[in-house]
């Protein structure tokens, strides 16, 4: 889908990818949810400051400095990775490299969430808490496209742990405070305002970030932003800088997309996304124009996928999203926003303008047809229907993309092969081979099955 609006350059704060399974319940209602939700009824929509002298941050800080760890990233790397991922070749084995960052505690006994690049192709992880009690930590799952991970660490101590706020009730202009472990300082508090919603800054359109102009640097990756009352609104993940380090603006996850992916890694052992099945672009003067259009907001409908809830729905081309259940839709990313925290057979409500005239249908979410899953700097996906027939097989999986800068030179040879079993367990889909993966001790070697992009078949140890 043709971009319409231009990106700017964002850099990545710290140095990720695993899946797991555990079940916990989110419910913004029931009070025996395995997280602390604030009631929405503490949450004020009327709160107006007419400057920073009107606000005290001591309290919120003093809550989040100790719910937040920092993360240390132990990875081992080998003189050559193609070989060693081709062919199980050890070589001369580098010295250790040590990343850092940042965390949350979300539960008193030990779950952590952080970004999925700090904890990103780790041997072993570490996590140091306020108090200077060091854990071992083991890595529960992660969502590469979110850029959210999940933590475990034994504890038999109740660890002070976050209460999460509604990131929908934030405005623009509210005040905020970012907690994390910058340049190893650990407990570094910064305030700033919001300064916009639902930033994407993905080519997919995915995410759906919270942009605010506290400040950030290499190390808060995976830190806390919090509300004036303490509370949980949202995960620190990238700035906008040319030079990797803070010059005006930072993002992060919203809380309300962080929680239904925890709840997706622990339940399912990967992320359930929906989709809405209409393809289009968002509107705005230039567009509109060129497509005869008087509108100039909203998300335009170029398409409509086959089978979808939308078709179902009665859809159709030309209609204008302009919002979903309670959420207004001026841009893809607020579409994309509005259906992220949502699952497969959700149903959600869709007004569309259609020939002058607003019209709301029920939509049930479908289930995206090709589900990806990254590890180790390569992303697989699921096959499609002609791929399974133009190979010959039933099943497996495809390397969709590299993004391991090492493995690079060897890009042609590694793209597009259809990986067909794991350990002697076959690769059947990307729900089967993330879980067989986030099994997987990173210094672990398993017996890889793949046919190659020229229908050569393939034996390797990864």
């Amino acid at each position: 889908m043709k971009r319409i609006s231009s990106l700017f350059a964002v850099a990545l704060l710290s140095g990720a990818t695993t899946l797991g399974a555990y079940k916990l319940v989110f419910d913004n209602d029931k009070p025996s949810s395995a997280l602390s939700i604030a009631p929405s009824s503490l949450y004020s929509k009327n709160v107006n400051f007419t400057g920073p002298e009107s606000v005290d941050f001591t309290a919120a800080a003093d809550e989040a400095v100790h719910i937040v760890v920092h993360v240390k990233n132990v990875s081992y790397g080998s003189s050559d990775p193609y070989m060693n991922y081709m062919y199980g070749y050890r070589g001369g084995q580098q010295p250790a490299q040590v990343g850092t960052g940042s965390g949350v505690i979300i539960t008193q006994d030990g779950y952590i969430v952080t970004n999925n690049h700090v904890v990103e192709n780790a041997s072993e992880l570490e996590v140091t808490l306020n108090n200077n009690k060091t854990y071992k930590a083991k890595l529960v799952g992660t969502d590469s496209k979110m850029d959210i991970a999940l933590l475990k660490v034994d504890t038999k101590d109740k660890l002070p742990y976050a209460t999460f706020g509604n990131s929908d009730d934030l405005k623009v202009g509210e005040w905020v405070l970012a907690v994390g472990n910058p340049y190893n300082l650990t407990s570094t508090v910064t305030a700033g305002i919001v300064s916009a919603k639902a930033r994407n800054l993905s080519k997919d359109g995915l995410q759906s970030f919270i942009q605010t102009d506290a400040a950030v640097n290499p190390g808060n990756s995976g830190g806390a932003l919090v509300n004036t009352k303490g509370q949980l609104i949202g995960i620190n993940t990238m700035i906008s800088s040319t030079t990797g380090s803070y010059v005006g603006y930072s993002f992060a996850v919203p809380s309300n997309i962080t929680r239904k992916i925890i709840e997706d890694l622990m339940e399912y052992g990967n992320v359930q996304r929906g989709t809405l099945g209409v393809k289009g672009g968002e509107l705005n003067s230039n567009a509109s124009k060129e497509l005869g259009i008087n509108e100039t907001q909203g998300f335009y409908v170029s398409s409509v996928v086959a089978d979808s809830g939308a078709k179902k729905a009665g859809i159709k081309e030309g209609d204008i999203i302009v919002k979903i259940d309670d959420k207004t839709v001026n841009s893809f990313a607020e579409l994309n926003a509005a259906i992220i925290t949502k699952r497969p057979n959700d149903v959600v409500k869709v007004a569309v303008k259609r020939d002058g005239k607003l019209i709301t249908l029920p939509v049930q979410l479908s289930k995206n047809e090709i589900n990806s899953f990254v590890y180790s700097g390569l992303e697989f996906e699921d096959l499609t229907a002609a791929e399974k027939k133009a190979y010959k097989t039933s099943y497996g999986v495809k390397i969709k993309e590299i993004t391991d800068e090492n493995y690079m030179p060897y890009y042609d040879e590694l793209k597009g092969g259809i990986i067909l079993s794991i350990g002697n367990v076959k690769a059947k889909d990307i729900d089967t081979v993330s879980e067989l993966l986030s099994k997987k001790n990173p210094n672990q070697r398993v017996r890889v099955e793949m046919i190659s992009k020229s229908g050569e078949l393939i034996r390797f140890i990864m």
